[in-house]
């Protein structure tokens, strides 16, 4: 029998392609790309600093949900949509990440929505 727990951040484009924010499988929390927006209010920010504080407060509350913290993640990918965001943006990670000192790697990609600036997808490890 499985023991994988489905997390949901409310947002009904989860329901709309088939996934959930974060699975729990074991001790592994794998949360999905996560955008700058505030799925309390669909609104996102033009500054892309914001949205990724933005997007890590949203991965920080599905890591919440499966019990551990950012402070857990062992890997993160980062997804921006032009390189010359990334001088910018690495404070930022570092301000987030700097604990826990994942594996890490960034890439420059095109987002599905043109006000997206950063997606970003971890993988964290509930402590024993």
């Amino acid at each position: 029998m499985s023991n994988r727990r489905l997390i949901s951040s409310g947002s009904s484009f989860e329901s709309v392609m088939g996934y959930s924010r974060a699975v729990v499988e074991g001790r592994d929390v794998f949360v999905s790309g996560t955008t700058g927006f505030n799925y309390d209010t669909m609104t996102i920010s033009d500054d892309p600093i914001q949205q990724a504080r933005q997007a890590f407060a949203n991965i920080a509350k599905a890591l919440g949900q499966a019990g551990c913290t950012l402070d857990d993640v062992v890997r993160i990918h980062y997804l921006i949509t032009d390189v010359a965001l990334f001088e910018p943006l690495a404070p930022i990670f570092g301000e987030y990440m700097g604990t826990a000192r994942p594996a890490a790697t960034a890439m420059v990609v095109g987002l599905l929505d043109a006000r997206m600036k950063i997606e970003i997808e971890v993988t964290a490890r509930l402590r024993a």
